[in-house]
């Protein structure tokens, strides 16, 4: 028995059947051909589904799904583009649980632990940060010698260096922070640093002698000072967080987004470029509005920081640019810094992807650790694969040989991390990392080094890394004044191999 609404649909179907062809639009006075590739047909089958039109004009239902599709797409880019911001106020949220703005400096008193959740830090230097904010006017910033300091701007853009790699040439000195309002009278006899944003991320490291932090740590303290224009030096409150557990990571699902949205607020509105402006205020985050999405708009949100964030990851971990490659020979190690820019720029041209790679796995922006010059600074690599291009497991041993003669002359560094966290590995050691300046380094007779990647230590005296099975893993290369055979790439470090 056919049902009615059943009739009804076979009728229907019936009258499309037979109905004539739209017929061509007939030719008139003013009639020209129109090319076939300007025009809208009626159909189109894509990734949305069908999209219909009655004469190039969408229906209800067809620019629904295109402003969904727009929604979504938009948020997964501004994931992308701005994942330095949200990084920032990660970290911020972290500063001030131990004291407010411009007052409180964490320092860690010895070499870092992995208790800290801190993008890819390393365990053979003094750590201390600060969030520093200009809204009341300029701040002067008396500084250390001998320290590597940066300064970056609320989006993290690179404001300055200070100690070694600043204008002070390691010698301290005294800089003033101006903000993008400020219209008074700069004084002489400061090293002046004008910004487009009022807040700050200000680190600073200190380098230790056979890891006796005191020496590094008295220095900071006697001579960093912090104080508006105008008033007396005044020494910032100094809180000792070695050993506390603390999170400075930015969030990876819709909450992503209220971060973004915090510096919207607070900062100049166009203080960062107008087109990624234009696409936060797109999705909702729009300077002097709440950010308020509706029941639709927070499902979409939700979906973009899912794929957002296997964006970032597969920028990272799976990039599909061989220019990331510094040895043609090499499945293991990949820059961080693409286009030789900490800019993130290549002939001039913005690298989004890339910009978003070293803000996801690191933090710090300066030219010091991109081109320092020979003997200077600091280079970077990125391992996260073995010798046959698998992702590391930490169920397996690998092994990594660092040959004789490695072009350093201060110091060099392996680094195990986390891959969720991007964060020092949490084991049972408690400094994941081999370093060149560490008594306890086993040396070959020839000079090389091997370190082996393991859950359980190996029988004998060797440089051991602990891995965790059921968790993935990678590494960081640190080299500390490189000399000429590194940039020439007559020295490079070894593969890191599986042993069977």
């Amino acid at each position: 028995m056919v049902t009615k609404s059943l009739l009804v649909l076979s009728l229907a179907a019936l009258a499309l059947a037979i109905a004539p062809a739209r017929a061509e639009s007939p030719a008139y006075k003013m009639t020209t051909d129109v090319p076939a590739n300007t025009i809208t047909p009626d159909k189109a089958e894509t990734r949305l589904g069908t999209l219909e039109y009655f004469d190039g004009i969408p229906t209800d239902e067809t620019a629904q799904k295109v402003w969904d599709h727009l929604d979504f797409s938009r948020a997964v880019e501004a994931m992308i583009t701005h994942v330095p911001t949200a990084s920032l106020v990660g970290f911020r949220k972290g500063l001030r649980e131990f004291g407010p703005d411009n007052e409180t400096m964490i320092i860690f008193e010895g070499r870092l632990d992995p208790r800290a959740l801190l993008l890819t830090g390393n365990t053979t230097v003094v750590y201390s940060f600060m969030w520093i904010d200009l809204k009341d006017g300029p701040m002067v910033m008396e500084t250390p010698p001998n320290v590597l300091g940066i300064v970056d701007d609320a989006w993290f853009r690179y404001l300055t260096d200070f100690g070694n790699a600043g204008d002070d040439k390691g010698e301290g000195g005294k800089y003033l922070l101006v903000g993008p309002d400020y219209e008074g009278d700069i004084p002489d006899g400061y090293i002046v640093k004008k910004s487009k944003t009022y807040g700050h991320w200000l680190a600073m490291r200190g380098f230790m002698k056979n890891f006796d932090a005191d020496p590094v740590v008295t220095n900071m303290k006697e001579h960093f000072k912090l104080y508006p224009l105008g008033s007396e030096p005044k020494d910032v409150n100094w809180v000792n967080v070695s050993g506390k557990a603390f999170n400075t990571l930015h969030a990876q699902d819709e909450t992503f987004f209220e971060e973004v949205n915090e510096i919207v607020q607070e900062e100049p509105y166009f203080s960062y470029d107008n087109e990624s402006i234009g696409m936060l205020a797109a999705i909702g985050i729009e300077k002097g509005k709440p950010f308020a999405p509706d029941a639709r708009m927070q499902k979409i949100l939700k979906e973009a920081a899912a794929v957002g964030t296997a964006a970032m990851r597969s920028i990272v971990f799976n990039n599909r640019d061989e220019t990331v490659r510094p040895y043609p020979n090499s499945k293991t190690w990949e820059v961080g810094f693409a286009g030789g820019s900490h800019e993130f720029l290549r002939n001039d041209a913005s690298l989004s992807d890339y910009r978003a790679r070293f803000h996801f796995y690191a933090t710090g922006i300066t030219p010091a650790m991109v081109n320092p010059g020979v003997g200077r600074g600091s280079q970077y690599m990125i391992g996260a694969h073995d010798s046959e291009g698998s992702p590391f497991d930490g169920a397996q041993t690998y092994t990594m040989h660092v040959p004789p003669d490695v072009p350093a002359a201060n110091f060099w560094d392996v680094t195990l991390y986390d891959n969720q966290t991007r964060s020092l590995m949490q084991t049972d050691q408690n400094y994941p990392g081999v370093s060149s300046i560490d008594e306890a380094i086993v040396k070959n007779a020839d000079g090389s080094y091997d370190i082996t990647f393991s859950p359980e230590k190996p029988e004998g005296d060797v440089n051991w890394l602990q891995t965790i099975p059921g968790k993935g893993w990678n590494i960081l290369w640190r080299i500390y004044s490189p000399t000429q055979p590194w940039f020439d790439k007559a020295w490079q470090p070894g593969e890191v191999v599986q042993v069977e």
